[in-house]
């Protein structure tokens, strides 16, 4: 049993992945493992509805980093995207690489009902649950129960505040915790 862990920061070791890192301690302490996707700093395209995913189911396009997150959508037991909150939204990028993986395979594809998600993000001050409300549509749309913690997903970045976010780390280990339990109901 693996959960993907999508850092959707082009820094891959910058607070979404340290937020990540958490919810992988809180999968371990579940009993499950975990797979990392890394969002590339190189262009991403947008969607252009060209509809070849019908046919192909993956997306027509291969000059970035879309089908190779299908894949990985595809291979793994559950999910959780992880995001750097940009003007009260994910980052774009990753955005546009989930509107083509989404679209290809849950549309055209395979599909993803069923398979247990989640979403995490972080952030300096605000803009945290619009944030999380773009991601959660992912999932919603394409019948994936989400899984959540005690509290709102988010993490605040350390940095700026002086000190780790103790709450938000917990709240990530219980989110990893939570999401094991609910793979591996699935895998009974």
């Amino acid at each position: 049993m693996k959960v993907l862990l999508v850092n959707g920061s082009p820094h891959p070791h910058g607070t979404t992945a340290r937020q990540l890192g958490f919810v992988e301690e809180g999968l371990a302490e579940g009993g499950v493992g975990a797979t990392w996707f890394q969002l590339s700093a190189k262009p991403v395209r947008g969607c252009i509805a060209c509809e070849r995913c019908a046919e192909l189911q993956r997306c027509a396009f291969d000059d970035d980093q879309a089908n190779s997150l299908l894949d990985a959508l595809n291979e793994a037991d559950g999910v959780v995207v992880g995001s750097p909150v940009y003007y009260g939204g994910p980052n774009a990028a990753l955005c546009a690489l989930l509107d083509r993986a989404f679209y290809a395979g849950a549309e055209h594809g395979p599909g993803f009902a069923g398979k247990p998600a989640a979403a995490v993000v972080s952030c300096w001050r605000a803009g945290t649950t619009a944030a999380l409300d773009r991601l959660y549509k992912y999932f919603s749309i394409t019948q994936m129960p989400i899984v959540t913690s005690y509290y709102w997903s988010q993490m605040f970045d350390g940095r700026y505040m002086g000190h780790e976010d103790d709450y938000g780390a917990d709240a990530m280990r219980q989110l990893g915790r939570n999401l094991a339990e609910q793979v591996r109901r699935g895998s009974r």
